[in-house]
């Protein structure tokens, strides 16, 4: 990558809710030395922005700021053209984030975002990954709480599985993730969910595509199907399957990496801890699905959480994740090895750290070869998992079996 370039990374999206809360992340943890600068569509909010990130880090009062629009390619070539890495919070992804991909592909430029949107993340890899590969960009969606708790936790599973002898190379493999969150979410991540649910037709026809035109592991098997809802002893809760970004993502991980063994399955499931949370949840989403597929509720809906708003300091600092991880190699007689990644603010405070800190670590750290579109596990892996634990995140192994709930 050239390391003439005038930045090491832009962030693109900087005056949005998560934008900022990057940017704050990053004008306090960005290490010495790194040239970095915000970019959105309007100056006076990038000189607010600035300003502010100035008053607790005054190296920030010289931030370089540059204009760019998602409407307008060129504006985001040059942005592209200028750094090393580029990490975009300009969502829906699906209406807003191809030109910049598209830019970047083109520019050989690294690129990082936090979207949960299967269908963009298909189109995406259809009509750049190819390009991306010639240019030797990395192009890694997903790098927040979507998905990088959960891509990350089942690598750091396998890896405490293979460092205790649990693990012959020659295994078949089943890790299950439960994720139990508390927390709220802003208007943009509610634009992007109304927009993912709402085009259920369209993304399906994206993964059809994608399946056709993305090779298979050869002589593997990677299965991220994760079955009915049953009480679960390792969780201690209900088990409801979640047919989100998340196993998807960790199944092209597996895909990828050749260490997940020659028959890998994942199951991704929500832990509710009472039944009847669990029915009324699963009604009230039921309910908004099908509301989604109407354009004019789907509009109304929109209305109620629009974007650039989000939680307060407060609600956020009340927010909270585990994901556990059940790891096992099948036929072993093992009982599954135990391990769990939790934090704070799940939607927002820990998006930002996690967002961030994929960045830092694809600008400095040394990592594997990789190209095209990929996913944190492969493009990052234990680095980042290093990095964010440095960070505060929380990777541990349950030694003892689990007597109380996950987390709270």
């Amino acid at each position: 990558m050239d390391a003439d370039r005038p930045y090491d990374l832009v962030l693109f999206g900087a005056t949005g809710f998560t934008g900022a809360l990057t940017a704050e992340y990053l004008a306090a943890h960005a290490p010495a030395g790194c040239r970095w600068a915000l970019a959105g569509r309007n100056r006076e909010k990038l000189e607010a922005l600035r300003k502010r990130l100035a008053e607790s880090a005054p190296g920030c009062a010289d931030l370089p700021l540059l204009t760019a629009d998602a409407t307008d390619p060129a504006s985001l070539r040059e942005v592209a053209a200028s750094a090393r890495v580029v990490i975009s919070t300009v969502g829906p992804y699906l209406w807003h984030g191809e030109p910049l991909v598209a830019a970047c592909a083109d520019a050989g430029t690294d690129y990082v975002d936090l979207t949960g949107e299967p269908e963009f993340v298909d189109l995406m890899y259809l009509r750049h990954h190819r390009r991306a590969v010639e240019t030797g960009a990395r192009l890694v969606h997903s790098c927040g709480f979507d998905s990088v708790p959960h891509d990350l936790g089942v690598l750091f599973t396998l890896e405490r599985m293979r460092e205790r002898g649990e693990l012959p190379p020659d295994a078949p493999v089943s890790v299950r993730g439960f994720v139990r969150a508390g927390g709220m979410f802003s208007g943009g991540t509610f634009a992007s969910a109304l927009s993912a649910i709402g085009r259920p037709r369209e993304a399906a026809r994206a993964a059809r595509a994608r399946r056709d035109a993305e090779p298979s592991p050869a002589g593997r098997r990677i299965s991220t199907s994760a079955g009915r809802i049953r009480y679960s002893p390792q969780a201690l809760a209900w088990a409801v399957p979640m047919p989100t970004i998340d196993p998807v993502v960790v199944g092209r991980s597996a895909a990828a990496r050749a260490d997940y063994g020659p028959a890998f399955r994942y199951g991704h499931f929500a832990a509710v801890k009472r039944l009847p949370v669990l029915l009324g949840g699963g009604a009230g989403l039921a309910l908004l699905a099908l509301a989604a597929q109407v354009p004019p509720l789907r509009t109304a809906l929109g209305r109620l959480h629009r974007p650039g708003a989000g939680p307060s300091a407060e609600q956020r600092a009340a927010s909270w994740f585990t994901v556990r991880f059940a790891g096992q190699a099948l036929g072993s007689g093992a009982a599954p090895l135990l391990t769990e990644v939790s934090g704070g603010d799940p939607g927002y405070t820990e998006t930002a750290k996690m967002l961030a800190e994929s960045a830092l670590s694809l600008a400095y750290d040394d990592l594997p070869p990789a190209a095209g579109q990929v996913t944190p596990a492969v493009a990052m892996g234990t680095a980042l998992i290093d990095r964010l634990s440095a960070a505060g995140l929380r990777f541990t192994v349950l030694d003892t079996p689990p007597t109380g709930a996950p987390g709270r």
